[in-house]
């Protein structure tokens, strides 16, 4: 019997002749017969042969020659497709025809040997391969698309975001920068050379509006000349100690420490008192540095005339000079002694002394119009008079600069603390007819009162809370003062929350009210007799009331402004770092955002119509929608729910003030300016 192999090649050699069959592609096409009968090696090596030399033929056809022109593919190429790449597409379409014709484990052999595919470890690999080979192209390009709509779509979430960060990083920047612009220097009058000097005058309670009333052409003169805002708004409160000290430190009240004409201190177990030298003089109390302290600690010299506070010995180092207050000093004094600072022998001249050296910082207190407008009240007919006395004394003070050619060589800075509203009997509120006396241990402030009770739970606190917002809501009492907890509700706009001097408790009553115990004022004996409530003008109020407003004006070398220039309001937070770029020093971190130079806002209208603001109506009863009490608060709420928030106040320009509830934009400002001033007492560099 033959052998199986040599049956296998008679069988294979008995097959008839017959003409090979191709497909379009020129693929062989084989009957089912045909690829049932068993090849040897011999036969499929040079079946492969002839298959590939007929591929080659074909393609060579479709192609014609690279001389004669580009063929027939080259009209379906893609753009920008290399032609070889063609011709390998091409072949492997064709390849992969023939393989699935051919079939089997030499098919797959075939494949892998032609396309030089990396051997699988399993038959799974291999078939995942091939499915992804013949995955339609427009399954993928839908997998792409979706993919980059994803990617830009988060690009564009992620671009947003960081351009976010950067716009609130350069507009922190740009309302702060690390260092002014304007650069302090040595200036000669003709005959004498005089280091960056600037003069700083307070007239304490003078209103912003008392500018336009006629009375003060020296004041106007120095607008015309120089640069200010239509007002400036003082702190809360806005009362006097509170608000010098922060025109000198730059901070708040409850950063500085003074958080009252008159307060408690829980630690010391003390209390403060403006009127007694020998208690609010302790350097404990003062728990900032002052300009003068800045100023001499950099060798700038400085003379400090009845500032209030500048009597407390704060280390490490005093003014070089300190006059004491003294309320009867006649105004040409004052002239004497601050042009006599100026008369002094500077460093380079003869006669210069350690002993007495020409100060560059000189800040003087006038209290006359604030005394005369708690008297006889802000709208009176002496109130015009000692306008008018005060500022006829500044120009007497002009007038000796301009004398000793000083001019253009020393700056000049008038500024005031606060406005003051008129008071009447008929706008008391008793203060036994709102809470229980017998309950407070402490009573701080005034006319505002801040109060300790001797018991200070959290329970206690919200129960008298309750209590007095609910006599805020009668008809008796609506609209007449407002009601905060210190640690709850005190509107952030305040900045009187972050100090254990601070009152727990607070009723601040609407301008022109005056919250008053009876044992001062008893409002029905009063009536009946026909007594008038004293003083009959009050501050203390909403530091960004139109009656609280006080003023801002300067002229000198540090504000080369075209003259008559006017700035946007600002709060007396940014006088320190004023004062400091004035002098050339570097300040102490604090919470102003102003640096020299100033950014204008245009010019002054000096024929613009400025109307005075109202005070309030001598009457009982206010309307309601000046400001909505607080809402009553269960002692045992778990949440707190803040007060309404008051009604907008015009500026009189058609603009309106922030309400006490702010905006988002307020809150993210106010935390960047928090981070800002943190990092800057931690690093002891301003940012």
């Amino acid at each position: 019997m033959p052998s199986r192999a040599v049956m296998s090649l008679h069988k294979y050699e008995s097959v008839p002749s017959q003409e090979a069959r191709r497909d379009p592609d020129g693929e062989l096409e084989l009957s089912d017969d045909e690829t049932e009968v068993p090849r040897t090696s011999d036969d499929l090596r040079r079946h492969d042969r002839e298959t590939i030399a007929a591929e080659e033929e074909a393609e060579r056809l479709l192609t014609g020659s690279e001389k004669d022109g580009p063929g027939l593919t080259s009209l379906f190429r893609r753009v920008g497709q290399p032609k070889d790449e063609k011709r390998v597409s091409s072949r492997r379409r064709r390849k992969s025809s023939w393989r699935r014709s051919r079939g089997g484990e030499d098919g797959e052999l075939v494949y892998k040997v032609e396309e030089g595919g990396r051997s699988s470890s399993t038959d799974v690999s291999s078939d995942e391969d091939s499915g992804r080979l013949q995955t339609p192209p427009e399954e993928h390009q839908s997998k792409f698309s979706r993919l980059g709509r994803f990617a830009i779509i988060h690009l564009v979430i992620l671009i947003a975001f960081l351009g976010f960060v950067y716009g609130a990083y350069k507009a922190s920047q740009g309302a702060k920068p690390s260092k002014p612009a304007y650069v302090a220097q040595t200036l000669s009058n003709g005959t004498h050379e005089f280091a960056p000097t600037t003069i700083l005058i307070s007239l304490d309670g003078f209103r912003a509006d008392f500018l336009h009333r006629g009375l003060t052409p020296t004041l106007k003169s120095l607008i015309q000349q120089g640069v200010s805002p239509s007002y400036m708004n003082p702190s809360f409160p806005s009362l006097t100690f509170p608000n010098h000290f922060t025109m000198v430190t730059g901070l708040h009240p409850e950063s500085h420490g003074i958080v009252g004409n008159s307060f408690w201190d829980p630690n010391m177990q003390i209390g403060f008192t403006y009127g007694d030298p020998k208690l609010s003089m302790r350097p404990e109390y003062w728990n900032a540095e002052p300009v003068w302290e800045t100023a001499e600690t950099q060798n700038v010299r400085t003379a400090i005339h009845m500032w209030p506070g500048s009597e407390a010995h704060l280390p490490p180092m005093d003014p070089a000079y300190v006059d004491k207050f003294n309320g009867d000093e006649v105004l040409d004094n004052k002239v004497n002694r601050i042009l006599g600072w100026l008369d002094l022998p500077g460093p380079q001249d003869p006669g210069a002394s350690v002993e007495t050296p020409r100060p560059q910082l000189i800040a003087a207190y006038v209290p006359n119009v604030d005394s005369d407008g708690h008297r006889y009240g802000p709208n009176s007919t002496y109130i015009r008079s000692t306008i008018t006395e005060v500022d006829g004394m500044l120009g007497k003070i002009f007038r000796g600069i301009e004398e000793r050619n000083l001019t253009n060589v020393v700056n000049l800075v008038v500024v005031s603390d606060h406005g003051m509203a008129t008071t009447s009997s008929h706008r008391i509120v008793q203060l036994e007819d709102l809470v229980d006396t017998s309950l407070i241990e402490h009573t701080d402030g005034w006319p505002l009162f801040g109060l300790r009770p001797f018991d200070q739970s959290e329970e206690k606190l919200m129960e008298i809370y309750n209590e007095i917002v609910a006599k805020a809501r009668t008809p008796e009492h609506q609209g007449k003062f407002e009601v905060y907890l210190r640690d709850k509700n005190m509107p952030q706009r305040y900045h009187f929350s972050q100090n254990d001097r601070i009152a727990p408790l607070w009723i601040v009553p609407k301008a022109g009210w005056a919250i008053a115990p009876k044992h001062e004022f008893d409002l029905e004996t009063a009536l009946d007799r026909g007594e008038t409530y004293g003083p009959l003008g009050l501050h203390g109020y909403d530091h960004e009331h139109p009656l609280m407003r006080a003023i801002f004006v300067a002229r000198g070398p540090a504000f080369p402004h075209t003259p008559g220039s006017r700035l946007k309001p600002f709060q007396n937070t940014e006088v320190y770092n004023i004062l400091c770029d004035s002098l050339g020093l570097e300040p102490r971190p604090n919470n102003g955002t102003i640096r020299l130079p100033f950014q204008t806002d245009g010019l002054h209208d000096f024929e613009a119509f400025v109307p005075e603001p109202d005070d309030p109506a001598p009457t009982d009863h206010i309307d309601a929608s000046i400001l909505l009490p607080p809402p009553v608060i269960a002692a045992d709420a778990d949440s707190f729910n803040p007060p309404v928030a008051e009604a907008a106040i015009d500026d009189g320009d058609g603009t309106q003030d922030k309400t006490a509830s702010g905006s988002w934009r307020e809150w993210f400002n106010d935390k960047i300016q928090d981070f800002k001033q943190w990092a800057s007492g931690v690093f002891g560099t301003a940012l």
